[in-house]
């Protein structure tokens, strides 16, 4: 049966309480208590007790196998090997799964409960382990969980209730797998389509970034923060700070940031989360003017720990403290590379493979006073805090068996919602769409028949090459539009596919002659190209056009004369302009999830009208990527003269693009004052009307524009606040936004805060009108 059929019938809202046995419920230790207790226990704690609690190794380094980089399959804990991790080294974290391969919740239970176990039984103090695990677009690594769209998509919903109602259900999940620490959300900003990340972002705004970073950490630990429940987990802000805007555009390699750029662009998200009560943090992988994060001190401490008054757990990412001497080069061993990353304020090391390299240098550094025992207190205190916090003395694992709901039908109708209000119409020439369901298609691309493309990298397994095997269950994009008008209406030919065991980027031709024959005996071709699936080093690129293959295609296709409606399934844009003018609809779904093909079919067909907006600038040509906060000159006019300097700013479509099929009109822009001073506040109203002839949803954004700036070149317009409605057809609603002068400030060359007087443009759609910022 078809999912959006089944989940017709539900009608049923998410709560917190998700169906977790009573007697399971502990109650939430104060801060008071928490800081009690962690003093009682720092106190009792031998050196060597506190830096193994600052360590974190890798599943597969204590399971059966040949050596600690594999495990044998099925995976089997290896006591001797748990033992000695927790008996002589004292560690106190694991994650990661084995074999990079999802778990059932059973075999999850089973790994963690018995790590805790022998943990409690060879430990002097017992202090239980935390185990986590990147849980990205839901409970990625477990089996049968519910998979959302990945976080780009979620920021083209421009919704932060589904954002948070998904981060609930994937917080549920990642409970109901024992699994209490999820290394989410991504609050780097998407700013640049070259990098092979970009999808795990918002986009490329900081405010929106922001306002569903801080929706994700509600959903994920409860608005109050209360990660002892036993719904809800601790979340991690990653990566700090400014790790996607590298210059080259491939993955961990250096980046210039200046102070102002710093402040004004790849903060915000992270302070907005760190005020919202985040316990973790994971750091940035990469080298910042000249020096890595992982030991720069000034961002570590001075920045985030001080000044932003961070109080939670800081942790490196994946072996980065022996990147500062393996890569980096900033540290001629092992051990300077600990005392850096140490003594710049990380408090504990996801090694993640010889953790007894870390123990033991960490100790002796200690010993020798080239790392003061105060900064592993710090450090050890911060730990405990967050063990102490999600109960896990109290409830060292959680028993799948209490969450009833894992993989519901209620789950994955809130996957399908996001889903279908993430996907965004960005071309409809004619209205074209939605398409009669009695017509006839050609459903072709190597993006057409694949669960993999749809949910992208971080699915069942790391590359996300073993999604195919996890989710037979669920619909393709063929599958879902034969069932939408029927299997005898669809032809289905690949034309092309991608290379089976390749690198994300090789595809080739199959049956790609049979494809266009079919073409001309068909109303509609439905073309779904893209990427296949990647992430970090291995999602690099050298070129932003749409493979050449899938380019010919396109073309090839076009000039049947049959229409192709285009369908994007990508992590990032990559550049169409070949044959863009050819193709009469484009619909970007990004990398939707399970129930992506779905949504699609039900959007291509007319079930749903389509709401997304476009969480980034997407490029025209490789060396036009200019996003779209930019600078004036970047789209200046031609100048007089005989230097005829000029600005192409040609972005194919814009941030905040996105159709419906109904036509909204906007109307009585207007603001309460026309005055405010460097600390007041203004009310912005407009009214939305729905002037079509059907249903619909629609953002409402509010920009700025400093017209003029003393210190600093002002932005062209900044997004400053959103919100997203539902209209019926002829209803009119009133959209009311409160903007402070705080929010129109900018920041210096030497990274200062500056509310400026002046003037001001406010922009709601096409309207605009001016605000004066007084002394």
């Amino acid at each position: 049966m078809k999912i959006a059929q089944i989940f017709l019938g539900i009608g049923i809202l998410i709560t917190t309480g998700c169906g977790v046995k009573a007697q399971d419920r502990t109650s939430t230790p104060t801060k008071a208590e928490i800081e009690s207790r962690v003093d009682e226990l720092l106190s009792k704690m031998s050196l060597e007790e506190k830096v193994g609690q600052m360590t974190q190794v890798t599943l597969d380094v204590i399971g059966k196998g040949e050596n600690r980089y594999a495990s044998d399959y099925p995976f089997a804990l290896d006591r001797d090997k748990v033992k000695t991790a927790v008996s002589d080294y004292h560690v106190g974290s694991f994650l990661n799964t084995a074999n990079n391969r999802a778990l059932s919740p059973e075999q999850w239970y089973g790994i963690i409960n018995e790590i805790q176990e022998i943990n409690k039984a060879e430990t002097k103090l017992g202090i239980p382990i935390i185990y986590g695990v990147d849980m990205i677009h839901g409970a990625t690594y477990t089996a049968g969980a519910t998979m959302f769209p990945q976080q780009i998509g979620q920021a083209a919903s421009r919704n932060p209730e589904l954002v948070q109602r998904g981060a609930e259900i994937t917080a549920y999940e990642t409970r109901a797998s024992g699994i209490p620490w999820n290394f989410s959300p991504v609050l780097d900003l998407g700013m640049d389509p070259r990098f092979s990340r970009m999808w795990e972002s918002f986009g490329e705004d900081p405010y929106l970034a922001s306002v569903l970073g801080v929706a994700m950490i509600d959903g994920y630990e409860g608005k109050n923060n209360n990660i002892g429940h036993p719904e809800h987990i601790a979340s991690t802000l990653k990566h700090f700070l400014g790790y996607h805007a590298v210059t080259s555009g491939k993955d961990r390699t250096p980046s210039y940031i200046p102070q102002d750029a710093l402040r004004e662009y790849h903060l915000p998200p992270f302070k907005a989360a760190v005020e919202a009560g985040a316990h973790t943090i994971m750091v940035n992988s990469g080298i910042i003017n000249g020096v890595p994060v992982h030991a720069n001190y000034d961002l570590l401490t001075s920045l985030l720990k001080e000044e932003l008054g961070f109080e939670g757990l800081v942790v490196t990412d994946w072996a980065d403290i022996e990147n500062l001497h393996r890569r980096d080069r900033v540290a001629e061993t092992d051990r300077e590379a600990i005392k850096m990353a140490i003594n710049a304020g990380i408090d504990m090391s996801m090694v993640p493979y010889q953790y007894e390299v870390f123990f033991d240098n960490l100790v002796d550094l200690v010993k020798t006073g080239e790392v003061k025992e105060s900064r592993i207190d710090d450090a050890v205190r911060r730990i405990l805090k967050v063990k102490f916090a999600l109960n896990l003395f109290e409830t060292p694992v959680t028993h799948y068996s209490n969450y009833p709901k894992f993989g519901s039908e209620e789950f994955e109708k809130a996957s399908y919602d996001m889903a279908a209000e993430s996907i965004t119409l960005l071309k409809n020439e004619d209205n074209i769409l939605p398409l009669e369901k009695n017509v006839k298609v050609l459903v072709t691309g190597p993006n057409a028949n694949s669960m993999r493309t749809l949910n992208g990298a971080w699915t069942y397994s790391w590359q996300g090459e073993k999604t195919p095997e996890f989710a037979e269950s669920y619909n393709t994009i063929l599958e879902a539009i034969q069932y939408e008008i029927g299997a005898e209406n669809v032809i289905f030919e690949p034309g092309v596919s991608y290379v089976e065991g390749g690198k994300y980027y090789e595809d080739e031709k199959v049956n790609f002659e049979q494809a266009i024959s079919a073409a001309k005996n068909v109303d509609y071709v439905i073309l779904a190209v893209g990427e296949n699936t990647y992430t970090e080093k291995p999602g690099d690129l050298n070129d932003l056009y749409l493979s050449d293959h899938q380019t010919e295609l396109a073309k090839a296709l076009a000039k049947t004369g049959t229409p192709v409606i285009l369908v994007l399934n990508e992590g990032r844009p990559r550049i169409i302009s070949k044959f863009e003018r050819e193709m009469p609809a484009i619909v970007q779904t990004y990398l939707p999830g399970n129930f992506g093909g779905d949504a699609l079919a039900d959007i291509l067909f007319g079930d749903v009208n389509p709401s997304g907006k476009l969480p980034y600038n997407y490029p025209r040509y490789p060396n036009a990527l200019i996003p779209y906060i930019h600078k004036p000159s970047e789209e200046q006019a031609k100048a007089e003269g005989v230097y005829n300097y000029e600005a192409d700013y040609n972005p194919q479509f814009s941030f905040g693009d996105g159709l419906s099929y109904t036509t909204f009109e906007y109307s009585d822009l207007k603001l309460d004052k026309e005055k405010i001073s460097t600390t007041g506040s203004v009310t912005v109203e407009v009214k939305v009307t729905n002037t079509g002839k059907r249903a619909g949803k629609e953002v409402v954004e509010l920009y700025t524009s400093d017209l003029y700036a003393s210190q600093s070149t002002p932005d062209v317009k900044r997004l400053r606040r959103f919100e997203k409605i539902s209209l019926e057809p002829g209803e009119t609603k009133a959209v009311t936004f409160t903007l402070n002068a705080k929010d129109l400030a900018y920041f210096t060359p030497k990274g200062e805060s500056l509310v400026e007087p002046g003037d001001f443009e406010l922009m709601v759609d096409e309207l605009k009108t001016d605000l004066e910022v007084t002394k």
